[in-house]
């Protein structure tokens, strides 16, 4: 591939010139897409981090909601001092299970849309480029 701005300021026929805004315009789109398939993978990875989170506090949940049924029934059987550790034990699982929810939330906002704004913005600032290019070139 040539590069044009390096190039001695030399007359090229049409055919040339559009060989080489080809062969460049394939290039960018490969590299552009190469990007947008990385920028899909990095928010990829946050979704699966903001779900993983979600699951986390699900867990914390079902084990709250165990524990919580335990310091029911000792509470009912006569008020045993264990209640009080179990009700204790129950009360942090949902605050951890509420802070996870809180994080997996906040995950899963940032890795979404799934939309490459800036790789088609960056497409268009090259095309615009070009296309001033060959606008410079084909009015001398």
């Amino acid at each position: 591939m040539t590069d044009l701005r390096h190039r001695p300021h030399t007359e090229e026929s049409t055919a040339d010139l559009v060989r080489q805004a080809t062969e460049q315009i394939s290039t960018l789109v490969r590299q552009e897409m190469q990007l947008a398939r990385t920028e899909l993978a990095e928010k990829g990875k946050r979704v699966g981090l903001g779900v993983g989170l979600f699951a986390g506090s699900g867990v914390a949940v079902f084990y709250a909601v165990g524990a919580l049924l335990v310091a029911a029934g000792l509470a009912l059987a006569l008020v045993m001092p264990g209640w009080l550790a179990a009700l204790i034990v129950g009360v942090v699982l949902l605050i951890v299970a509420g802070v996870e929810a809180l994080l997996g939330r906040g995950q899963v906002k940032r890795g979404t849309p799934l939309t490459p704004n800036q790789t088609v913005d960056s497409v268009r600032a090259d095309l615009n480029q070009v296309n001033e290019a060959f606008g410079e070139r084909n009015s001398r």
